[in-house]
C-alpha cells in the first residue's frame, strides 16, 4: 500500500505514516478514544466506523482507494465509563499549555506557579475552575485578588480538561489535527 499526496509526486510507503493520530468519536459524536491511522483504517473496513473528517492524502492498495481520516465514529454506541483527569500541577500546566492565562506568554515548567483565580482567602478551591497557570510576575501583580480587582483578565475561563484531549497532549505535546477542534472543545 502507498499514500498518495497528489497524482505528481512520488508515493510514500504506509509505514512511514502509520503513527498519524486519528480522534475515535462515539456513535453519539462524544470523543472517546485517540487511536493510530492503521487501527482507523481497521475499524472501517471492517464496518465498526465510518470517517467522519479527512485529509486530502489517500492510501492506495491494487483494487482500493480509501482518504486518510483525521476523524471516525464508531457505528453503535459503545458504553463508557466516567474517566476525570487527576487534578495536578503537571496537567494544570499541559492543559494551559505551559502559558501564563494573564498575560499569554509561555514559559518553562519552572518559571511558572499555580494561581486561584479566586483567592483560598475569598472561600476559592484548589480545584479545575479555579486553578490557572500563571507567570511570576503576573502571580505578584495580581497577589491575593481576584482578577478583575487587579485590573487582569484570563484568557480564557479554567476548566477540567476532557479525557480524550488531555490523552492526547500526553502523546503529542504540539497539540491535535484542527479537525479536532469541533469535537473537543466547546465554544465558551
Amino acid at each position: 500500500m502507498y499514500i498518495h499526496e497528489n497524482v505528481q509526486q512520488e508515493p510514500i510507503h504506509i509505514t512511514k505514516k502509520l503513527d498519524f493520530s486519528v480522534l475515535v468519536l462515539n456513535a453519539s459524536y462524544e470523543a472517546i478514544n485517540i487511536c493510530n491511522l492503521k487501527r482507523a483504517i481497521t475499524l472501517i473496513f471492517k464496518g465498526v466506523a465510518c470517517a467522519e473528517e479527512e485529509t486530502e492524502h489517500e492510501i492506495r492498495s491494487a483494487s482500493t482507494v480509501i482518504r486518510i481520516p483525521t476523524v471516525i465514529r464508531l457505528l453503535k454506541f459503545i458504553r463508557i465509563p466516567y474517566r476525570a483527569v487527576r487534578f495536578s500541577r503537571r496537567n494544570v500546566l499541559l492543559r494551559d499549555g505551559y502559558r501564563c492565562q494573564y498575560c499569554g506568554e509561555q514559559f518553562a515548567p519552572s518559571l511558572l506557579t499555580l494561581d486561584h483565580v479566586i483567592p483560598l482567602s475569598q472561600g476559592g478551591k484548589t480545584q479545575w475552575d479555579n486553578v490557572v497557570t500563571a507567570c511570576k510576575t503576573c502571580n505578584i501583580k495580581k497577589a491575593n485578588r481576584r482578577p478583575s480587582e487587579a485590573g487582569m483578565s484570563l484568557l480564557r475561563k479554567p476548566k477540567a480538561p476532557p479525557i480524550v484531549y488531555y490523552l492526547h497532549l500526553l502523546k503529542n505535546i504540539q497539540g491535535h489535527h484542527g479537525s479536532w477542534q469541533k469535537y473537543l472543545f466547546s465554544n465558551d
